[in-house]
């Protein structure tokens, strides 16, 4: 362990009015879109984009699967197609890629281009730190995706909230069985992350391991396989979109689901 030192109480109160220490930063939100294909459902994808514009958050995460692919001939026009949903509100949006989004090297350059992020990145806001993973083409995170992982939590190890998002969510049953001992939730414990986030079951989950909060958004216009109209909301299964609210180290998460005619238009907080 690092020494510990102790801060007078004075100077301590200062670092904490100018925002300089316990997360104090961060006052920002942001919404994850989950996944728009998958046997998609027409006009939920545009109806969970109006709520989101309508938010106004400071940015747009999306956990893939936003094109329905699987054709590199017509990947880049179902992305230009798609384009206006989003780009009309002005808010920067940061991608995720699916394997409807890549399936091949083809796709990947269509991906990037069409965009504009890399299939793998991270990114700051504030004082807040997100990784952004591929495993498109792989339900696992190949070793060379665990060693960008490993090196940029490790390199931002300072900052006061860390968000990992990938599509295919293998740490699922595992987490679900309360299997703590997998390598990968062993890395987030030793690097304080506080989310970890995917999509492509088209279901919402939410669970806590250790402090780490895991994750599944619920589809914004993939196909509900869970369709029961009365036990799916219980269960999940709706339309929705994740509103986050970040204010120093506290993150509020509220799940706001798809108005009508795609759902009710009901919201909780995440628990």
């Amino acid at each position: 362990m690092g020494e510990s030192r102790l801060v007078p109480w004075r100077f301590a109160v200062a670092l904490f009015a100018a925002g300089l220490c316990c997360g104090a930063g961060n006052d920002f939100t942001f919404a994850i879109a989950g996944d728009r294909t998958g046997e998609t459902v027409a006009g939920v994808w545009q109806s969970v984009w109006q709520q989101i514009g309508h938010e106004k958050p400071d940015f747009v995460l999306t956990v893939g699967d936003t094109i329905q692919g699987g054709n590199d001939a017509t990947a880049q026009a179902e992305w230009i197609a798609l384009r206006p949903t989003w780009s009309r509100w002005q808010i920067p949006v940061y991608f995720t890629p699916g394997n409807h989004d890549i399936w091949s090297e083809k796709s990947r350059r269509i991906y990037e281009k069409q965009t504009g992020r890399p299939s793998f990145y991270s990114f700051d806001y504030q004082d807040a730190h997100f990784t952004i993973l591929d495993n498109s083409e792989s339900m696992q995170l190949r070793q060379s995706q665990l060693d960008f992982l490993e090196a940029d939590l490790k390199a931002n190890r300072s900052r006061a909230l860390k968000f990992v998002i990938f599509h295919q969510p293998f740490w699922l049953i595992a987490m679900m069985l309360g299997n703590t001992d997998v390598p990968f939730h062993q890395m987030m414990r030793k690097y304080g992350v506080t989310y970890v986030i995917s999509g492509h079951v088209h279901q919402y989950l939410r669970m806590e391991r250790d402090g780490i909060v895991y994750m599944l958004a619920g589809s914004s216009g993939g196909h509900l396989r869970g369709h029961d109209p009365v036990k799916g909301f219980d269960q999940g299964w709706f339309f929705m979109h994740l509103s986050m609210k970040v204010q120093g180290t506290s993150v509020q998460a509220t799940v706001q689901e798809a108005g009508e005619p795609f759902g009710r238009g009901r919201s909780f907080t995440a628990q």
